[in-house]
């Protein structure tokens, strides 16, 4: 990593202000700026009216299209200048309009973005999350402060997300949706407030689950979210007769990591 321009590509209307730190190759277009405590890591790319400040990391080959607000004081009033963090992880793709927020004292002092994530025009990532790898935000949608999700989540436009929840890998959010409580792995929810839908099951398949473990999968999903019991009793039930499969581990381990609600299929029941 180094402080010298000299073999990246900047336009002389960029601001880069002393101190910040570039790696190779990078591109900085039209009119960006690049506060002094920004580390710019080899391959990255702003491609205008960009604006990164704060104690920000951006990771190799991740590009950030215009008006892309970056690193920015966090939108919490608990926030009083303290030297937080933002790392954005590599080759991910920020689209317009994007605000990402470093973390505060209060949360850990730290907003993570892993990589590989695509996250559309308007998307919002708020103070202190931990956002996984391969995470897709459609347009519009946001993270309130504190969530955190796991890896290859997809999140449909215009989804709000309530600060504090959780969502499990490979979950599903359809378009719309308001969530304010926990979403299992491998779940699928909408709705405003979202309910489970069933499992995401295409996503499985795409990802190359193979079908006796979805077949699994949904097994133990009927009966997590039967009507006989509690939710608890169920849980060490399916821990119990499916203990050979890693899916239902983690849905099971999420649950009872789970210091909030989660969410459940809107009639009480199992639509899978």
């Amino acid at each position: 990593m180094s402080s010298s321009p000299n073999s990246n590509n900047i336009h002389p209307s960029a601001i880069v202000e002393t101190g910040a730190k570039l790696g190779k190759d990078i591109k900085i277009g039209p009119y960006c700026i690049v506060g002094a405590d920004v580390e710019l890591h080899d391959g990255v790319e702003l491609v205008s009216h960009v604006s990164i400040d704060g104690y920000t990391q951006v990771g190799q080959n991740t590009k950030i299209f215009p008006f892309a607000s970056v690193g920015h004081q966090p939108q919490d009033l608990k926030y009083h200048g303290e030297k937080s963090q933002l790392i954005i992880g590599k080759n991910c793709i920020i689209r317009e309009n994007a605000t990402l927020n470093p973390g505060t004292k209060s949360g850990g002092m730290i907003t993570s973005v892993g990589d590989n994530c695509l996250l559309m025009a308007g998307t919002h990532i708020a103070h202190d999350c931990r956002v996984g790898n391969n995470v897709i935000m459609a347009n519009l949608s946001g993270l309130a402060g504190h969530c955190v999700t796991g890896d290859f989540i997809t999140i449909g436009g215009m989804v709000v997300v309530h600060q504090f929840v959780r969502i499990g890998s490979h979950a599903f959010i359809g378009a719309h949706s308001m969530v304010d409580a926990d979403v299992i792995p491998y779940g699928m929810v909408i709705g405003n407030r979202a309910k489970l839908a069933g499992l995401n099951l295409v996503g499985l398949k795409r990802r190359g689950f193979n079908r006796e473990e979805i077949h699994t999968l949904r097994a133990a999903y009927r009966m997590l979210f039967s009507s006989e019991g509690t939710l608890r009793e169920r849980v060490e039930d399916a821990s119990s007769i499916f203990s050979g499969s890693k899916l239902v581990a983690d849905v099971a381990d999420f649950i009872n990591a789970s210091d909030r609600s989660i969410c459940t299929p809107r009639n009480g029941g199992s639509s899978q």
